[in-house]
């Protein structure tokens, strides 16, 4: 696990100094502070933080082939790499180190770019062939490790953060207002759009391979993506809850190669609970609140003493503002997840035991977990009210009650319903994910703000809605969520957050044959009515008792909604004041000032905007401040 940046220079004799590529290192030194190191060759200049995980001594990078015409750094674990050590070994090769980074040099000669095919692992890899004229970035299938990159003039500029890229002084912190129109949609920037004009991420599944010979185009290009249905489409229901049980166990089992202390996160809830399940002997973490509704320690408790696992846990009631403005140092590309506040934590919590953790997340995209999904089913149903009753009574009425202080409960989950049957229904579930739709854009931002928002605000829906084929709706939803919600979201707060704490998070059920077989289990085995994520809980019931299986899915979050209008208040008053609003002109100050009043008074929960909101502005004066 490292982070890496550098810089490619695209035509003969561009520029590169290997100071600027020690700069980008020096950004990102919590992601690697075990070792550092810088490598300049042909105009090609690699950098890399390690923390070392495998062959602690002898794997420091960059690493290179027999005669050091290759040479990579790259970020991630390669769980397969003894097996592909074994036959690169057959094939003629030879190895220096015992790292898994080593089969990706070795590969890249012996397979080309076809190598990253072979690997099972999440990576992020850049790797310059000084004989062939070929410089590669690559990012693994799901996106579990982040790559970001910008060309200017004539070099090409990458690295595992953005801050990394500010730091080489050849990208400048230009805002992209149309990625502004997405963030406040969604409360992240979907796809290769990032916050920052011409900064790109590389999506998951994607290579870039560079002819320094030639054109030197720089044109990503998809290596992977999910395949289409398979046979095991004809297995019954016990095959399935088989054939599932037995490759999560695989999985994590291949997951546990590691010569430095690991352990897990336990929720107490399906995905974690399996996943502790399958290790055997375990270290496992949690973390709670004050606030009841926001504590699930007692659950986590639970199954760790029915696996026997060696468990930690605390209560905290961190001080959040100081909190705050510590994480928003990680958060160069932004995301609107207030889950944030607790991956920290629980992080913080691992970190001072371990090096390495394992994390449920991926088996809500995989099996069907979120709420969307059977409101999506609802939703049919609540079509046959008819309209005028619908829009004149039911829903005016719903919207009138007062949004209640505790995580759920009725009240707020029918608000929440009602508001996202509001939303275009081209979205499918994904509408209530949307938490500022068009008309909510249309009051917030000025008039010169409008005019650069050209991107419609569901268009990475559509897209991936054709590019998931003949799909049924369900795994088209599941589908978006893998390759959106959860890469653009999810998988960035997990990196973020745990690589602060120089701690390398591992997901299993992100093994890509696990995701692939998830994709071929029957939509009755995933949601049914009010039903989720059947088929893993089957699973689940196996290992850990049903209680624990069968209780309301609390989720990972914060009462970010009452500090708002307490710890929060004072920082939300001040990045979020007129006077700020007037001289920067993106937002409207008379519609932030009433979606705070509405929610000050307790008569709209307003938290998802607010918290948005407040995250770019703290994010523009850190990162782009002009």
């Amino acid at each position: 696990m490292c982070g890496i940046a550098g810089i490619a220079g695209l035509a003969p004799g561009a520029p590169v100094d290997e100071q600027q590529v020690a700069r980008m290192c020096a950004c990102i030194e919590h992601r690697g502070p075990d070792d550092s190191a810088v490598h300049l060759r042909d105009g090609i200049g690699l950098g890399m933080q390690r923390l070392s995980i495998i062959d602690v001594e002898g794997g420091n990078q960059p690493i290179f082939n027999e005669d050091r015409t290759v040479r990579t750094v790259y970020n991630g674990e390669i769980y397969n790499f003894r097996e592909l050590r074994a036959e690169l070994e057959g094939l003629g090769h030879h190895f220096a180190t015992a790292a898994d980074t080593e089969v990706i040099v070795h590969g890249w000669e012996e397979w080309g770019a076809g190598f990253v095919a072979r690997l099972n692992g999440m990576f992020a890899i850049a790797l310059h062939d000084s004989a062939r004229k070929r410089f590669v970035l690559v990012r693994d299938r799901i996106g579990i490790k982040p790559l970001y990159y910008a060309v200017r003039g004539d070099h090409l500029v990458f690295g595992s953060e953005i801050k990394a890229l500010l730091a080489s002084g050849l990208v400048d912190a230009d805002l992209d207002v149309d990625g502004l129109g997405q963030f406040l949609a969604w409360e992240y920037v979907p796809g290769a759009q990032t916050l920052l004009a011409g900064v790109h991420k590389l999506e998951p599944g994607a290579l870039i391979e560079v002819d320094l010979a030639g054109e030197a185009a720089v044109k990503p290009r998809v290596w992977w993506d999910l395949p289409a249905a398979s046979d095991h489409a004809s297995f019954s229901p016990a095959e399935w809850e088989e054939a599932i049980d037995a490759k999560v166990r695989e999985c994590v089992q291949r997951q546990l190669v590691a010569d430095v202390p690991l352990g897990a996160f336990l929720s107490g809830g399906v995905d974690s609970s399996l996943l502790v399940a399958g290790m055997g002997e375990a270290r496992t973490f949690s973390i709670g609140f004050d606030d009841p509704s926001y504590n699930e320690l007692s659950w986590a408790r639970r199954v760790a003493d029915h696996l026997g696992v060696d468990h930690r846990d605390e209560i905290i009631r961190p001080d959040v503002v100081e909190l705050f403005d510590h994480l928003m140092n990680f958060m160069d590309d932004p995301i609107g997840d207030f889950s944030i506040f607790p991956t920290y934590l629980v992080s913080r919590l691992a970190r001072r035991h371990v090096k390495v953790v394992l994390s449920g997340d991926g088996g809500d995209e995989l099996f069907g977990g979120y709420e969307t999904y059977v409101a999506q089913l609802m939703a049919r149903r609540w079509s046959m009210i008819p309209g005028p009753l619908r829009r004149g009574l039911v829903h005016p009425l719903i919207r009138s009650l007062r949004p209640r202080p505790e995580k759920k409960g009725w009240v707020n989950m029918a608000r929440r319903f009602v508001e996202g049957l509001e939303n275009d229904t081209e979205l499918g579930h994904a509408r209530w994910r949307l938490f500022a739709g068009a008309d909510m854009l249309e009051r917030l931002l000025t008039p010169e703000a409008r005019e650069q928002c050209t991107t419609p605000i569901g268009a990475h829906i559509v897209g991936l809605k054709q590019r998931a084929g003949n799909r049924d709706e369900l795994d088209t939803g599941l589908y978006i969520d893998m390759k959106s919600y959860l890469s653009d979201n999810i998988l960035v707060k997990v990196d973020r957050m745990s690589m602060a704490c120089s701690l390398e998070a591992r997901v299993p059920y992100l093994d890509h044959e696990l995701v692939e077989m998830a994709f071929d289990v029957p939509k009755e085995l995933k949601v049914s009515g009010r039903q989720t994520k059947i088929l893993l809980k089957r699973v689940a019931a196996r290992h850990v008792p049903d209680e624990c299986v069968y209780r309301t899915k609390q989720g990972f979050s914060i009462p970010i909604k009452n500090w708002l209008g307490q710890e929060f208040r004072p920082l939300m008053e001040d990045l979020l004041s007129r006077r700020r609003l007037e001289s920067e002109g993106l937002f409207v100050p008379t519609e932030v000032e009433r979606l705070k009043d509405e929610h000050l008074a307790g008569r709209e929960n307003h938290s998802h905007i607010l918290w948005t909101l407040l995250v770019f502005q703290d994010w523009r004066r850190r990162w782009c401040p002009s």
